[in-house]
């Protein structure tokens, strides 16, 4: 996506030293743009599990290209000793996240394709950072695909509404920032926009730490996209007085059955969509998915974070990024990340392959080679 008329992605190697990762730093926007560079597997884990960079696809790439600095900076002496290095280097990563399912599935694609790689250590490096690349340029690619998809839904409404404005509500940040490109729950949203559709967005804020009124609005505005920054109750408020058309939501973990596990408050979004008779639409790469789970109310493992976060905010002062507390100092916090929906209030997902049903059938009906 384009910031201020120059392209980005999230994650890149530098071209003028291969041996850098680079990403945007997300805990400074809106207020600064921040490009961090990162050299070793250690510096990639704390900027996954402190949300330098965060989102299931972005996610994934970062724990890729993670693997890959693992292996630039692995003992060389022996592929046994380098091997060694690369496993205990996916350990370290996929202990920063434990939602995602990205995560895991792009440190075990990157340890498959480097073991089976044969040869000296030099060549399986090169197979590491071929491999990266390629989960991110899938990623990137699935998202675009998303969009084209998830636009037809978005035009179907506006020709109802005889070209009127689509009136979409979206929930913390599932765009371009959250992926590699164009993201999932806004990528229908910005090619509907590309089309000429006329569309306006409904932004979450998003407690804690803000990912709707922080990046999505950002983005959106970057973009061009018509949108207004709500506070997160206001939804269903929203809902019973017509003025949403649909909601598009993004996911860290869905089950192969459609149980959806994403940031908290999504579960009361798509109850709310349910009563008032509103299309609730996940969007998602086939890479989101856990193909061996069924229950995610019961199997999705739910991260919960440091309590500051519920209790303070980040908002900028006089030029500077500041943190202030909102609670008493006596009041403790509890910081649940994420929560589940079940299938049942799912209308639909938009993947890579298309629409389905929220359901194995459906899911499965894409994505038969699966076959669970």
């Amino acid at each position: 996506m384009n910031v201020q008329g120059t392209h980005y992605r999230t994650i890149r190697v530098m071209k003028e030293n291969p041996a850098v990762v680079q990403i945007i730093d997300q805990r400074h926007l809106p207020h600064k743009f921040v490009i961090e560079d990162l050299s070793t597997v250690e510096e990639m884990a704390v900027a996954i599990k402190d949300m330098h960079a965060r989102g299931a696809g972005l996610i994934g790439a970062c724990a890729g290209y993670g693997i890959y600095l693992a292996a630039m900076n692995a003992p060389k002496d022996s592929v046994a000793s380098f091997m060694s290095f690369i496993e205990e280097s996916g350990k370290t990563l996929k202990a920063t996240r434990p939602t995602a399912v990205n995560l895991a599935w792009a440190v075990d694609r990157q340890i498959e394709a480097v073991s089976a790689a044969g040869g000296n250590v030099e060549s399986r490096i090169q197979t590491a950072f071929k491999t990266a690349g390629i989960i991110a340029d899938e990623d990137a690619e699935f998202c675009r695909r998303i969009g084209e998809y998830g636009a037809e839904v978005i035009e179907e409404i506006s020709k109802r509404k005889k070209g009127d404005t689509v009136n979409i509500l979206t929930h913390c940040n599932a765009g371009w920032l959250a992926f590699v490109d164009y993201g999932t729950a806004t990528a229908p949203i910005y090619e509907a926009y590309n089309r000429g559709i006329k569309v306006h967005v409904w932004v979450d804020e998003t407690r804690p730490r803000n990912q709707g009124a922080r990046l999505t609005a950002w983005e959106l505005g970057e973009h061009g996209v018509p949108h207004s920054i709500i506070a997160d109750n206001t939804g269903g408020h929203l809902m019973q007085h017509g003025m949403v058309d649909m909601v598009i939501t993004g996911t860290d973990r869905t089950t192969y059955t459609g149980d959806v596990g994403n940031k908290i408050g999504t579960y009361l979004k798509a109850l709310a969509a349910m009563d008032n008779g509103v299309p609730f639409y996940v969007a998602l790469p086939s890479s989101t998915f856990d193909w061996k789970m069924k229950d995610g109310v019961a199997e999705i493992p739910i991260e919960q974070r440091d309590a500051a976060e519920v209790r303070t905010i980040n908002g900028l002062y006089k030029s500077e990024i500041v943190t202030v507390q909102l609670a008493p100092d006596n009041s403790p916090g509890v910081n649940y990340a994420f929560d589940v929906t079940p299938a049942r209030l799912v209308t639909g997902l938009i993947t890579e392959r298309g629409i389905c049903d929220a359901s194995a059938k459906g899911v499965l009906g894409l994505y038969p080679e699966k076959g669970v």
